[in-house]
C-alpha cells in the first residue's frame, strides 16, 4: 500500500474519504492472494472432507490438521521472525481468518491457536516465554487455548474469580479456580489465564497443561461441534514468573487489546463462511427443480440471493476498509518490535473493529438463515449443508464480546475519543445543531458523478448519527454509558453509515481503476444497501430520539431527521436480479 496520512479511529463519522484514501479488496497484492489461495485449497483439501471426523471430537486429527496449517505457515503468520514465524501484516491474517471460515468448527480451533492464544505471548510475553513457546506454537507442535470466561463472569470479564498468589521463594504463581468455555481447551497444551494476583489485581499468564491445570468434560454444544470447548479446573497450577504477561494488575489490558484484533479476524471469517453459503445457495437453486424448472429461475429466490451477495460485498469492503487503516497506522510506527506502539495502533481503530464483529456476524446470520430458506425441508436435514452453516453461524453474535457489549463500545469509544480531545466530535455535534435550528437549509445539489446520490445519503446518515449521539451527550452525560437501549439505537445508525460510505467508495474505487461498466454490478449493490440502510437508519433515528426527547424539543429533531433521510426510493428489485442473474449464470458467488 502506498504511504497516506494516518486516518483517525472514527473520523468517518465527521469527515470525508475518497476511495483514493481506502484500502479495498481490489488492492490486494500477490502476497496477500497467494496466502489467500494456499488457505483456501488447504480448507477445501485437507478439512472439509473430514468435517464429520472433528464433529465426533477427534482431536488427534485437529492436532494434524493444526499441524499441516503450520507447516503451510498459517500460524506463523502473525508471529515475529526471530522466533520462527513469518511476521505477515495484518491484511494476511485477515485474508486466513477469511479462508478459514469456509469451516466454522476448523477456523475456531485455529484461530485460537493462532489468535487469542497466541497473540497475548506475542505482544505481552518475557523474552524467555517468547523463546521458550512460539517456535513451538508456529509449528503446530504445541496448541494454545484463551481463558478468560467463568460461571459467574462472561461480559463482566473482570469479575474474576480465579486467583494468582506468588510462592515463597518467589518463582511461580499458583493459580486456583474454574474457567468455562474454553476452545481447544480438550487437547491444549498451554493456556493464557487471566486470574487476580492476591485476590485483586487482574493479571494474565502462561500456565502449561500439569496435574493441577486441567481441561473438564466437552461442552455440547449447538454448533462448531468440530471443536473442542471445556472447562479449566486450576488446582493449585504452577506458573513460573517469566510465564507472567505484562504486568501484575494490568491483564484488563491484555484481554482488551487481543480482543481488538479477534474482532475483525471474526468479521473476516464471517466472511468466508457467507461467500461459501453463497456459493452453495446458488448451486442448490440451480439444481433444484419445481414446476418445471430451476428455483433459481424464480424472483422470490433471486431477491434472497441478490440481498445475500449485497451483504457480502458490503461487509467485505467494510472490514478490509478497517485494516487498511489499520495497515497505514502500524506502517507509521518507527521500531516495528515496539509492541506496546503496535497495540496503540490497533486499539485506534477499536470502534471500528466493533462495527466489525457486530456488522459481519449478524450478516452471516442473515444469510445461513436465508440459505435454509432456499434449500426448504433439505436446509432442515443434516444430510445438506445449511443446517451446519446455520447452527454454526449463531455463536458469532456471542464470542469476542456479545454483539450487545460490541454495540455500545461503538458510541462509547467515539465519546472517549471526543472526550480526549483527539477526535472533533464535540464541536461537529455543535455545529450540526447549529445548522438544525437555523430556519433555512438550502440545497445546492448539482453533482451529478457516480454515486454522487448515495454519497449525500451516506453523509446525511452520518448527520444522524451524530445528532442522535449529541443529544444522548447532552442529555445523560456523564450517566450516557447506563443507557443500554440509546447507546445500541446510535450505534446502529452508526454502523449503517460506516457500512454505506465503505460501500460508496469501494464502488467508485473499482469505476475509477476499471472503467464504469466493471463497476456496474457493485453500484447497484451500493445503491439497493443505501435506500435500505435509510429505512433502518430513520427507524433507529426515531425511536432513539423519542426515547431521550419530547415536545418542542422532539419535534424540532424529528424534522431535521425527515431532511436528513428525505431520498427518492430505487427499484431495488430489478437491481437484485441483476446481482443474482450473475451469480447464477456463473453457478457460484462472484463478486
Amino acid at each position: 500500500m502506498d504511504k497516506k496520512e494516518i486516518i483517525k479511529g472514527g473520523s468517518f463519522l465527521i469527515e470525508q474519504r475518497t476511495p483514493s484514501e481506502i484500502f479495498t479488496p481490489e488492492d490486494f497484492n500477490e502476497e496477500h492472494r497467494m496466502i489467500a489461495d494456499t488457505t483456501r485449497q488447504f480448507m477445501d483439501a485437507e478439512v472439509l472432507p473430514r468435517i464429520n471426523e472433528l464433529e465426533n471430537k477427534d482431536w488427534k486429527l485437529a492436532r494434524e490438521l493444526v499441524k499441516q496449517a503450520a507447516d503451510l505457515g498459517l500460524v506463523g503468520a502473525g508471529i515475529p521472525e526471530e522466533y520462527g514465524g513469518l511476521a505477515l501484516d495484518q491484511t494476511s491474517g485477515a485474508l486466513i481468518a477469511e479462508n478459514l471460515g469456509r469451516s466454522a468448527s476448523f477456523a475456531t480451533t485455529l484461530g485460537a491457536q493462532s489468535g487469542i492464544g497466541l497473540m497475548p505471548i506475542v505482544y505481552f510475553g518475557t523474552e524467555a516465554a517468547k523463546q521458550k513457546y512460539l517456535p513451538r506454537i508456529a509449528t503446530g507442535e504445541l496448541i494454545t487455548a484463551y481463558a478468560l470466561t467463568e460461571a459467574g463472569s462472561g461480559s463482566d470479564a473482570m469479575a474474576a474469580k480465579a486467583t494468582a498468589k506468588l510462592s515463597d521463594d518467589g518463582k511461580e504463581y499458583v493459580l486456583n479456580g474454574e474457567k468455562m468455555f474454553i476452545t481447544n481447551g480438550g487437547f491444549a497444551d498451554i493456556y493464557v489465564v487471566f486470574a487476580k494476583v492476591d485476590g485483586d489485581k487482574f493479571t494474565a499468564f502462561i500456565v502449561e497443561r500439569q496435574e493441577g491445570c486441567q481441561p473438564g468434560a466437552e461442552e455440547h454444544k449447538m454448533g462448531i461441534k468440530g471443536s473442542s470447548t471445556t472447562p479449566l479446573i486450576l488446582a493449585d497450577a504452577k506458573a513460573p514468573i517469566e510465564n507472567l504477561l505484562g504486568e501484575v494488575g494490568k491483564g484488563h489490558k491484555i484481554a482488551f487489546n487481543i480482543l481488538n484484533i479477534g474482532r475483525f479476524k471474526l468479521g473476516a471469517m464471517c466472511l468466508g463462511g457467507m461467500k461459501l453459503a453463497l456459493t452453495e445457495s446458488v448451486r442448490y437453486a440451480n439444481e433444484r427443480k419445481q414446476f418445471g424448472k430451476s428455483i433459481s429461475s424464480f424472483g422470490a429466490i433471486k431477491s434472497k440471493l441478490g440481498e445475500m451477495a449485497i451483504r457480502t460485498w458490503v461487509g467485505e469492503a467494510m472490514t478490509y476498509r478497517t485494516l487498511g487503516m489499520i495497515e497505514e497506522g502500524l506502517g507509521a510506527i518507527k521500531d516495528s518490535k515496539d509492541m506496546d506502539a503496535r497495540l496503540k495502533a490497533i486499539e485506534e481503530y477499536a470502534a471500528e473493529c466493533s462495527i466489525i464483529k457486530v456488522a459481519l456476524s449478524e450478516y452471516c446470520n442473515y444469510i445461513t438463515d436465508e440459505m435454509v430458506q432456499i434449500f426448504g425441508g433439505y436446509g432442515y436435514s443434516a444430510d445438506y449443508p445449511a443446517e451446519r452453516a446455520y447452527r454454526d453461524t449463531r455463536i458469532n453474535r456471542i464470542f469476542e464480546g456479545t454483539n450487545e457489549i460490541n454495540r455500545m463500545l461503538i458510541p462509547g469509544r467515539l465519546m472517549k475519543a471526543a472526550l480526549s480531545g483527539r477526535l472533533a466530535l464535540l464541536p461537529a455535534a455543535q455545529g450540526l445543531m447549529d445548522e438544525i435550528l437555523s430556519p433555512s437549509m438550502p440545497s445546492f445539489d448539482t453533482d451529478e458523478s457516480l454515486l454522487a446520490t448515495e454519497m449525500k445519503l451516506a453523509q446525511n446518515a452520518k448527520k444522524v448519527a451524530l445528532m442522535t449521539l449529541g443529544t444522548a451527550a447532552q442529555k445523560y452525560m456523564m450517566g450516557l454509558s447506563d443507557q443500554q437501549e440509546i447507546l445500541i439505537g446510535v450505534a446502529d445508525i452508526i454502523m449503517d453509515g460506516f457500512a454505506m460510505e465503505s460501500a460508496i467508495l469501494r464502488a467508485q474505487k473499482v469505476a475509477a481503476s476499471q472503467g464504469e461498466k466493471a463497476a456496474e454490478p457493485f453500484v447497484d449493490m451500493t445503491r439497493v444497501f443505501c435506500n435500505d440502510a435509510v429505512e433502518r437508519i430513520e427507524a433507529h433515528a426515531k425511536n432513539t430520539l423519542a426515547a431521550m426527547s419530547d415536545g418542542d424539543e422532539l419535534r424540532t429533531l424529528l424534522a431535521a431527521l425527515r431532511r436528513f433521510t428525505k431520498m427518492t426510493p430505487i427499484n431495488t428489485v430489478a437491481a437484485r436480479q441483476r446481482i443474482a442473474n450473475a451469480m447464477i449464470e456463473a453457478n457460484k458467488y462472484v463478486y
